[in-house]
């Protein structure tokens, strides 16, 4: 779906089209991976960290506050 968008908005950078309509284009595409990201987030913590928790697994959570980190950079 993302790699369609993008695809789409390189054709439309190709063809000259108008900007705005390539920003729209463009946050069309960072509300598609903004939506992934949260379910994967959301997955993440619901069956992972809490299971490391629950088996004492702490560094489960450094990891995440790193991945966190760096997505919102």
């Amino acid at each position: 779906m993302i790699t369609h968008q993008m695809e789409g908005v390189k054709k439309m950078v190709e063809e000259g089209r108008d900007c705005s309509e390539i920003l729209i284009q463009l946050s069309a595409v960072r509300s598609a991976i903004n939506s992934i990201s949260r379910i994967v987030l959301q997955d993440h913590i619901t069956h992972c960290v809490v299971d490391a928790v629950k088996n004492g697994d702490k560094k489960v959570l450094d990891d995440l506050n790193n991945a966190v980190a760096k997505f919102l950079k």
